[in-house]
């Protein structure tokens, strides 16, 4: 069954399937959803209140979706590149979906060693 991230707020609603969630980027105030499709939504919620709906709604919310830092949560399924001297993650589906993002090298690191295992 397919899960659902539902982010409600006073003044919008967000309903987005966990699968196709690339990435979900800080600013500010503000949380960036990036999707499979292309699509970015940008809702009123700090990332530590988004990555808190994650926690509560998904089952799956504890191995998928891995926070980077202070500023970026990404989607363990799309990792696709990582590396560490250059600080570039980049997340892919494989086909036509592709975000090259920037993090800490200790951040990176970590991710890194969680992939591998």
């Amino acid at each position: 069954m397919k899960e659902y991230l539902i982010i409600s707020t006073s003044v919008e609603l967000v309903r987005i399937a966990a699968d196709d969630v690339l990435c979900i980027l800080a600013d500010g105030n503000y949380s960036t959803i990036s999707a499979v499709n292309g699509e970015t939504r940008v809702v009123t919620l700090q990332l530590g209140q988004v990555e808190r709906l994650i926690a509560n709604q998904l089952t799956s919310g504890n191995t998928d979706f891995i926070r980077i830092g202070k500023s970026l949560i990404i989607n363990r399924q799309y990792i696709n590149y990582i590396n560490i001297q250059k600080q570039q993650l980049a997340l892919s589906d494989g086909k036509s979906a592709s975000i090259m993002l920037t993090a800490s090298k200790e951040a990176l690191k970590q991710l890194k060693d969680l992939v591998v295992g």
